[in-house]
């Protein structure tokens, strides 16, 4: 019987977590994206911090592939991959999305976004997006110091307020 247990959105801790078990992507049947940064990654992997940044897109696409998982590397230029093998880089790299609390905002839009409907990689993918637009437009407003998690909420009803009226012309 197939596993009806409705999607995961797994982070930080609960990223910890699963590096300490051997072969997680084994015991954990549903389906799920990951959404680790960079030293979760080199947990979850057994590489380097440093290999993982060199390797950003090869080693997602890797993982997810082998884990048979969503996996949204984040950093600058987040990384989406899936388990057939494809892949959405962020064309966003900004340092105030690194900030405290900012990586729990992502999880947040892609796990709302997955309850909507979308497919785990698209959801996750224009979760990613919504997420780096959104840092964007505080970046505008606010400059490159001192954003906060907070900062993004009030954010991301405008972005996806843009796009929607994008859409339209």
């Amino acid at each position: 019987m197939p596993d009806s247990s409705p999607a995961l959105v797994v982070d930080a801790d609960a990223l910890n977590v699963l590096a300490q078990i051997p072969n997680w992507w084994q015991k954990l049947g549903q389906d799920a994206i990951l959404t680790p940064h960079p030293g979760e990654m080199a947990r979850l992997t057994g590489v380097s911090v440093a290999e993982v940044q060199e390797q950003r897109l090869e080693i997602a696409r890797k993982a997810a592939m082998e884990w048979r998982k969503v996996v949204v590397l984040k950093g600058a230029y987040t990384v989406v991959a899936t388990s057939d093998g494809r892949a959405r880089i962020s064309q966003v790299a900004n340092p105030g999305l690194a900030s405290a609390g900012t990586g729990d905002v992502l999880s947040g839009v892609i796990a709302g976004l997955v309850a909507q409907g979308l497919s785990l990689f698209d959801a996750a993918a224009c979760g990613v997006y919504l997420h780096g637009q959104s840092g964007e437009m505080v970046r505008r407003e606010m400059g490159d110091a001192g954003m906060l998690a907070g900062d993004l909420l009030p954010a991301l009803p405008k972005v996806i307020k843009g796009i929607k009226q994008a859409g339209k012309s």
